[in-house]
């Protein structure tokens, strides 16, 4: 990576609901580490796949599939921003109802832990402490993680979560080697 001396840790929340979930995700975790600005931290920083209901939206969508993705960037917040579109924009992403579905999300979570109130971007995520289908794998990976803003670890706010959105579904359907079978592994190799 080229740029910054010492690389942004960044926690990236990855969802697709429409097609082939499962390689849609890998395709971006593939993507996201071919960047020459990002490296997917795969010894430690790709979460199990959690399904997931939909929140808010039109009605009648299918579930989700969602992980979290730590990466290592050398690229300022905003820019990577314009990068996860990218991404999001090459996987087919077609933006129509807020909340509706789609082929690939991506969000940047957190950046290190960057406080950033801009108009086109928000760190950290300010739903992050909200959802339990980003909160269970963010858990998995960062435990004691804190909040920037709550000032409060992300196993706490998983285990708030889980006691006031209960009814919400939310599980676990791939351990974390799932982006590493067929596909990615030879981009996980490439950083061993």
């Amino acid at each position: 990576m080229s740029g910054r001396r010492h690389p942004a840790q960044v926690y990236l929340g990855l969802g697709a609901n429409l097609g082939d979930l499962q390689s849609a995700l890998r395709a971006a975790v593939a993507a996201l580490d071919r960047h020459p600005d990002m490296a997917v931290d795969w010894e430690q920083g790709v979460a199990s796949l959690y399904e997931t209901s939909p929140l808010g939206g039109p009605p009648g969508q299918p579930p989700y599939l969602n992980t979290v993705v730590r990466i290592f960037t050398s690229l300022p917040a905003g820019v990577l921003l314009h990068e996860l579109l990218a991404i999001e924009d090459a996987q087919g992403r077609v933006r129509g109802a807020r909340w509706g579905p789609r082929t690939l999300d991506l969000d940047l979570l957190l950046y290190d832990d960057a406080v950033i109130d801009e108009p086109d971007l928000v760190v950290p995520h300010p739903r992050l402490h909200e959802r339990r289908f980003v909160l269970e794998p963010l858990c998995e990976l960062a435990p004691r993680l804190v909040h920037p803003l709550l000032r409060v670890s992300v196993a706490e706010l998983c285990e708030h979560r889980r006691h006031v959105a209960a009814a919400q579904q939310v599980n676990r359907v791939a351990g974390r080697d799932w982006a590493t079978v067929g596909g990615a592994s030879s981009a996980a190799s490439a950083h061993s």
